[in-house]
Protein backbone atom coordinates (compact mmCIF):
# COMPACT_ATOMS: atom_id res chain seq x y z
CA UNK A 1 0.00 0.00 0.00
CA UNK A 2 1.19 3.36 -0.92
CA UNK A 3 1.02 6.65 0.84
CA UNK A 4 -1.78 8.16 -0.56
CA UNK A 5 -3.66 4.74 -0.25
CA UNK A 6 -2.86 4.52 3.19
CA UNK A 7 -3.90 8.56 3.99
CA UNK A 8 -7.23 7.92 1.91
CA UNK A 9 -8.24 4.56 3.97
CA UNK A 10 -7.31 6.46 7.08
CA UNK A 11 -9.30 9.39 5.94
CA UNK A 12 -12.43 6.66 5.21
CA UNK A 13 -12.05 5.86 8.62
CA UNK A 14 -13.19 9.09 9.53
CA UNK A 15 -15.95 9.84 7.13
CA UNK A 16 -19.00 8.91 9.03
CA UNK A 17 -18.36 11.46 11.76
CA UNK A 18 -17.50 14.13 9.92
CA UNK A 19 -20.34 13.92 7.31
CA UNK A 20 -22.49 14.15 10.40
CA UNK A 21 -20.17 17.07 11.69
CA UNK A 22 -20.89 18.72 7.94
CA UNK A 23 -24.50 17.82 7.81
CA UNK A 24 -25.35 19.02 11.09
CA UNK A 25 -23.34 22.37 10.46
CA UNK A 26 -24.99 22.72 7.02
CA UNK A 27 -28.32 21.00 6.47
CA UNK A 28 -27.51 20.02 2.97
CA UNK A 29 -26.16 16.88 2.19
CA UNK A 30 -24.60 17.70 -0.99
CA UNK A 31 -22.96 20.84 0.47
CA UNK A 32 -21.56 18.34 3.44
CA UNK A 33 -20.29 16.23 1.02
CA UNK A 34 -18.35 19.09 -0.59
CA UNK A 35 -16.85 20.05 2.84
CA UNK A 36 -15.42 16.70 3.24
CA UNK A 37 -14.17 16.79 -0.66
CA UNK A 38 -12.63 20.11 0.74
CA UNK A 39 -10.99 18.21 3.89
CA UNK A 40 -9.86 15.57 1.78
CA UNK A 41 -7.65 18.34 -0.45
CA UNK A 42 -5.96 19.57 2.12
CA UNK A 43 -5.53 16.53 3.94
CA UNK A 44 -3.34 15.26 0.68
CA UNK A 45 -1.64 18.45 0.77
CA UNK A 46 -0.65 18.09 4.32
CA UNK A 47 2.30 16.26 5.89
CA UNK A 48 0.16 13.91 7.53
CA UNK A 49 2.66 12.27 9.58
CA UNK A 50 3.12 15.37 11.30
CA UNK A 51 -0.42 15.13 12.44
CA UNK A 52 -0.76 14.32 16.27
CA UNK A 53 -4.77 13.59 16.01
CA UNK A 54 -5.92 13.21 12.81
CA UNK A 55 -9.45 13.12 13.75
CA UNK A 56 -9.17 16.37 15.45
CA UNK A 57 -7.47 17.60 12.34
CA UNK A 58 -10.24 16.62 10.52
CA UNK A 59 -12.97 17.84 12.47
CA UNK A 60 -11.10 21.35 12.94
CA UNK A 61 -11.19 21.86 9.02
CA UNK A 62 -14.81 20.74 8.48
CA UNK A 63 -15.79 22.62 10.95
CA UNK A 64 -13.84 25.38 9.40
CA UNK A 65 -14.95 24.83 5.86
CA UNK A 66 -18.44 24.77 7.14
CA UNK A 67 -18.03 28.04 9.18
CA UNK A 68 -17.21 29.86 5.94
CA UNK A 69 -20.17 28.39 4.18
CA UNK A 70 -22.55 29.37 6.62
CA UNK A 71 -21.24 32.74 6.34
CA UNK A 72 -21.37 32.86 2.91
CA UNK A 73 -24.69 32.46 2.52
CA UNK A 74 -25.43 34.99 5.39
CA UNK A 75 -23.17 37.71 3.35
CA UNK A 76 -24.98 37.10 -0.16
CA UNK A 77 -28.46 36.56 1.74
CA UNK A 78 -29.27 33.20 -1.19
CA UNK A 79 -31.73 32.38 1.42
CA UNK A 80 -34.68 35.09 1.07
CA UNK A 81 -37.53 32.97 2.71
CA UNK A 82 -38.99 32.55 5.80
CA UNK A 83 -37.05 29.60 6.53
CA UNK A 84 -35.64 26.95 4.45
CA UNK A 85 -36.17 22.95 4.49
CA UNK A 86 -32.67 21.07 5.08
CA UNK A 87 -31.99 18.53 3.48
CA UNK A 88 -34.07 15.14 4.34
CA UNK A 89 -32.37 12.10 4.87
CA UNK A 90 -34.48 9.73 3.02
CA UNK A 91 -34.22 5.80 4.38
CA UNK A 92 -36.71 2.73 3.57
CA UNK A 93 -39.90 2.17 5.71
CA UNK A 94 -38.30 -1.21 7.29
CA UNK A 95 -35.54 1.08 8.72
CA UNK A 96 -32.81 3.40 8.51
CA UNK A 97 -30.09 2.80 6.12
CA UNK A 98 -26.52 1.61 7.28
CA UNK A 99 -24.84 4.75 5.95
CA UNK A 100 -27.28 7.06 7.55
CA UNK A 101 -26.88 5.84 11.34
CA UNK A 102 -23.77 8.01 11.63
CA UNK A 103 -25.72 11.36 9.98
CA UNK A 104 -28.89 10.30 12.43
CA UNK A 105 -27.29 9.89 15.73
CA UNK A 106 -28.94 11.64 18.53
CA UNK A 107 -32.22 11.87 16.99
CA UNK A 108 -31.48 14.89 14.33
CA UNK A 109 -34.70 15.96 12.98
CA UNK A 110 -35.70 18.27 10.31
CA UNK A 111 -37.08 20.32 13.14
CA UNK A 112 -33.98 20.33 15.04
CA UNK A 113 -31.98 21.18 11.56
CA UNK A 114 -34.98 24.00 11.19
CA UNK A 115 -33.19 25.68 14.43
CA UNK A 116 -30.00 25.18 14.01
CA UNK A 117 -30.35 27.46 11.27
CA UNK A 118 -31.99 30.56 13.31
CA UNK A 119 -28.13 30.28 15.02
CA UNK A 120 -25.37 32.44 14.11
CA UNK A 121 -22.81 30.82 12.35
CA UNK A 122 -20.32 30.87 15.23
CA UNK A 123 -22.83 29.80 17.39
CA UNK A 124 -23.93 26.86 15.26
CA UNK A 125 -20.26 25.58 15.04
CA UNK A 126 -19.83 25.87 19.17
CA UNK A 127 -23.34 23.94 20.00
CA UNK A 128 -22.90 21.31 17.21
CA UNK A 129 -19.43 20.53 17.65
CA UNK A 130 -19.21 20.68 21.97
CA UNK A 131 -22.70 19.87 22.59
CA UNK A 132 -23.18 16.72 19.49
CA UNK A 133 -19.42 16.12 19.18
CA UNK A 134 -17.91 16.91 22.74
CA UNK A 135 -15.27 18.84 20.98
CA UNK A 136 -13.44 20.81 23.17
CA UNK A 137 -13.84 24.72 23.43
CA UNK A 138 -10.14 24.78 23.68
CA UNK A 139 -10.26 23.64 19.95
CA UNK A 140 -13.29 25.42 19.05
CA UNK A 141 -12.03 29.27 20.17
CA UNK A 142 -9.21 29.33 17.40
CA UNK A 143 -11.99 27.91 14.36
CA UNK A 144 -14.04 30.92 15.18
CA UNK A 145 -11.14 33.56 16.42
CA UNK A 146 -12.36 33.72 20.18
CA UNK A 147 -11.27 32.64 23.44
CA UNK A 148 -12.77 29.16 24.71
CA UNK A 149 -14.45 31.43 27.53
CA UNK A 150 -16.25 32.99 24.35
CA UNK A 151 -16.95 29.96 22.74
CA UNK A 152 -18.32 28.56 25.74
CA UNK A 153 -20.62 31.70 26.25
CA UNK A 154 -21.69 30.87 22.54
CA UNK A 155 -22.59 27.30 22.88
CA UNK A 156 -24.21 28.29 25.67
CA UNK A 157 -26.36 31.30 24.21
CA UNK A 158 -27.42 29.15 21.22
CA UNK A 159 -28.41 25.65 23.83
CA UNK A 160 -30.71 28.29 25.38
CA UNK A 161 -32.46 29.29 22.00
CA UNK A 162 -32.60 25.97 20.32
CA UNK A 163 -33.76 24.26 23.52
CA UNK A 164 -37.50 23.19 23.52
CA UNK A 165 -37.82 24.71 19.71
CA UNK A 166 -37.53 21.25 18.14
CA UNK A 167 -40.79 19.10 19.33
CA UNK A 168 -39.72 15.17 19.33
CA UNK A 169 -41.50 12.84 17.73
CA UNK A 170 -43.43 9.98 19.38
CA UNK A 171 -40.84 7.20 20.52
CA UNK A 172 -43.67 4.84 18.46
CA UNK A 173 -43.06 4.72 14.73
CA UNK A 174 -46.14 2.55 14.43
CA UNK A 175 -48.07 5.07 16.03
CA UNK A 176 -46.47 7.60 14.19
CA UNK A 177 -47.47 5.58 11.00
CA UNK A 178 -50.89 5.73 11.69
CA UNK A 179 -51.16 9.15 12.49
CA UNK A 180 -49.91 10.24 8.90
CA UNK A 181 -52.05 7.63 7.45
CA UNK A 182 -55.47 9.06 9.10
CA UNK A 183 -53.60 12.47 7.88
CA UNK A 184 -53.19 11.28 4.32
CA UNK A 185 -56.44 9.39 4.13
CA UNK A 186 -58.64 12.76 5.29
CA UNK A 187 -56.36 15.47 2.62
CA UNK A 188 -57.43 12.24 -0.01
CA UNK A 189 -61.53 12.42 1.14
CA UNK A 190 -61.21 16.04 1.14
CA UNK A 191 -62.33 15.76 5.04
CA UNK A 192 -61.29 19.11 6.58
CA UNK A 193 -62.99 18.51 9.79
CA UNK A 194 -60.92 14.64 10.12
CA UNK A 195 -57.76 16.99 9.02
CA UNK A 196 -57.86 19.06 12.09
CA UNK A 197 -58.41 16.55 13.87
CA UNK A 198 -55.22 14.93 13.12
CA UNK A 199 -52.86 18.24 13.63
CA UNK A 200 -51.57 20.31 16.44
CA UNK A 201 -53.42 23.18 16.61
CA UNK A 202 -49.90 24.86 16.45
CA UNK A 203 -48.73 22.75 13.86
CA UNK A 204 -46.37 24.02 11.58
CA UNK A 205 -46.01 23.11 7.81
CA UNK A 206 -42.75 24.22 5.56
CA UNK A 207 -42.48 23.56 2.13
CA UNK A 208 -39.58 24.34 -0.59
CA UNK A 209 -41.15 24.85 -3.67
CA UNK A 210 -44.49 23.19 -5.55
CA UNK A 211 -46.69 21.36 -3.31
CA UNK A 212 -47.87 25.01 -1.56
CA UNK A 213 -47.08 27.54 -3.72
CA UNK A 214 -44.69 26.35 -6.82
CA UNK A 215 -41.14 28.03 -7.35
CA UNK A 216 -41.38 29.19 -3.62
CA UNK A 217 -40.93 28.40 -0.23
CA UNK A 218 -43.10 29.08 2.60
CA UNK A 219 -44.26 28.61 6.02
CA UNK A 220 -47.89 27.99 7.42
CA UNK A 221 -49.36 27.82 10.78
CA UNK A 222 -52.32 26.52 12.18
CA UNK A 223 -54.45 23.80 12.29
CA UNK A 224 -56.85 25.12 9.80
CA UNK A 225 -54.72 26.89 7.71
CA UNK A 226 -52.47 23.81 7.07
CA UNK A 227 -55.60 21.55 6.59
CA UNK A 228 -57.09 23.77 4.42
CA UNK A 229 -53.88 23.48 1.90
CA UNK A 230 -53.80 19.44 2.31
CA UNK A 231 -57.34 19.38 1.01
CA UNK A 232 -56.06 21.50 -2.11
CA UNK A 233 -53.47 18.66 -3.01
CA UNK A 234 -55.10 16.14 -1.40
CA UNK A 235 -55.46 13.85 -4.71
CA UNK A 236 -51.63 13.11 -4.44
CA UNK A 237 -52.37 10.94 -1.21
CA UNK A 238 -52.57 8.29 -3.10
CA UNK A 239 -49.57 8.81 -4.76
CA UNK A 240 -47.32 8.42 -1.25
CA UNK A 241 -45.29 5.80 -0.53
CA UNK A 242 -44.49 5.30 2.90
CA UNK A 243 -40.43 6.36 4.20
CA UNK A 244 -38.60 7.09 7.27
CA UNK A 245 -38.00 10.94 7.07
CA UNK A 246 -34.66 11.42 9.50
CA UNK A 247 -35.74 8.79 11.23
CA UNK A 248 -39.38 9.49 11.43
CA UNK A 249 -42.65 8.52 9.87
CA UNK A 250 -42.57 10.52 5.69
CA UNK A 251 -43.58 9.71 2.60
CA UNK A 252 -42.49 9.95 -0.72
CA UNK A 253 -44.82 11.63 -3.32
CA UNK A 254 -44.25 9.88 -6.60
CA UNK A 255 -47.16 10.12 -9.09
CA UNK A 256 -46.09 7.16 -11.77
CA UNK A 257 -42.79 6.54 -10.73
CA UNK A 258 -41.74 9.84 -10.45
CA UNK A 259 -40.34 12.34 -7.37
CA UNK A 260 -42.69 14.65 -7.00
CA UNK A 261 -42.40 15.87 -2.99
CA UNK A 262 -40.82 14.39 -0.09
CA UNK A 263 -42.60 14.87 3.22
CA UNK A 264 -41.49 14.87 6.73
CA UNK A 265 -43.46 14.51 9.84
CA UNK A 266 -43.53 14.81 13.28
CA UNK A 267 -46.11 13.48 15.59
CA UNK A 268 -45.83 14.39 19.00
CA UNK A 269 -48.95 13.70 21.46
CA UNK A 270 -50.73 11.62 18.46
CA UNK A 271 -51.07 14.72 16.14
CA UNK A 272 -49.17 15.88 13.96
CA UNK A 273 -46.76 19.32 14.93
CA UNK A 274 -44.89 19.75 12.04
CA UNK A 275 -44.69 18.85 8.75
CA UNK A 276 -41.84 19.47 6.21
CA UNK A 277 -41.78 19.01 2.62
CA UNK A 278 -39.29 19.39 -0.24
CA UNK A 279 -40.87 19.62 -3.59
CA UNK A 280 -38.55 21.82 -5.61
CA UNK A 281 -36.88 19.40 -8.52
CA UNK A 282 -33.82 20.20 -8.12
CA UNK A 283 -33.17 19.90 -4.77
CA UNK A 284 -35.38 16.13 -5.01
CA UNK A 285 -32.96 15.46 -7.93
CA UNK A 286 -29.91 15.44 -5.22
CA UNK A 287 -31.46 13.45 -2.54
CA UNK A 288 -30.97 9.71 -2.75
CA UNK A 289 -34.27 8.36 -3.26
CA UNK A 290 -33.02 5.46 -5.04
CA UNK A 291 -33.04 3.55 -1.28
CA UNK A 292 -36.30 3.09 -1.37
CA UNK A 293 -36.71 1.02 -4.49
CA UNK A 294 -34.40 -1.61 -2.13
Amino acid sequence: MDEREWLAERFEGHRPRLRAVAYRMLGSMSEADDALQEAWLRLSRTDAAAVENLGAWLTTVVGRVCLNVLRSRASRREEPYDVRVPDPIVSPEHGVDPEHEALLADSVGLALLVVLDTLTPAERLAFVLHDMFAVPFDEIGPMIERSPAAARQLASRARRRVRGQAPAPDPDLARQRDVVNAFLAAARDGDFDALVAVLDPDVVLRADGGVVQAGRSVVLRGAREVAGQAVMWGRLSPFARPALVNGAAGVLVAPKGRPLSVMGFIVTNGRIAEIDVIADPDRLSRLDLTVLDT
